[in-house]
């Protein structure tokens, strides 16, 4: 969808911020998730995430003209628990190094909201993903088997239930 915008990325000429997602970023959220998982959810969907107070992140990169959110983080948080709901980058971002940073701020955003502890689940065969979570300091505390569908006619896949201490995370509320 965004090819045309491939070579200024790739130059390292486009410059990605970090931001909290608002309402108005629903509908690109729910484009990329489309993108990248089988089921996407729909901009209505991320609208009622985000008005229900869940920990809303957006990757947004300086594209030529003008600003473009190119990923997401999106987390719920009940008591001192946080759950990661998706996280997703656009395909034309993937592969920049831009999905560590994005989770490494969004579970300090989830600290600052008060969860201690963050959990997520994650398709056994998604390798990218495990590494991603490996790197940010989850360990694997459990499996789900037959979790995932696979694609018609092939098996199911297990799911990683996995978990993450954010204690190294300022827990000091921050605004803006």
């Amino acid at each position: 969808m965004w090819f045309w915008l491939w070579p200024w990325f790739r130059s390292g000429l486009a410059r990605h911020s970090l931001r909290r997602a608002s309402v108005l970023d629903a509908g690109r959220m729910a484009a990329i998730h489309a993108e990248g998982f089988a089921i996407g959810w729909s901009r209505e969907e991320f609208e009622q995430m985000i008005l229900d107070r869940a920990i809303a992140d957006v990757l947004v990169s300086q594209a030529p003209f003008g600003h473009v959110v190119t990923g997401f983080a999106i987390s719920r948080v009940a008591a001192d628990e946080a759950e990661l709901l998706s996280i997703a980058l656009d395909p034309e971002v993937r592969g920049l190094s831009l999905s560590s940073a994005l989770l490494d701020r969004h579970m300090g955003h989830a600290a600052q909201a008060g969860a201690r502890t963050m959990f997520l689940e994650v398709a056994e065969n998604n390798g990218p993903a495990l590494a991603l979570y490996r790197q940010a300091g989850f360990v694997e505390v459990g499996r789900r088997k037959g979790y995932y569908s696979g694609s018609p006619g092939s098996a199911r896949h297990d799911a990683f239930t996995m978990q993450a201490d954010l204690g190294r995370f300022d827990p000091t509320p921050r605004f803006g």
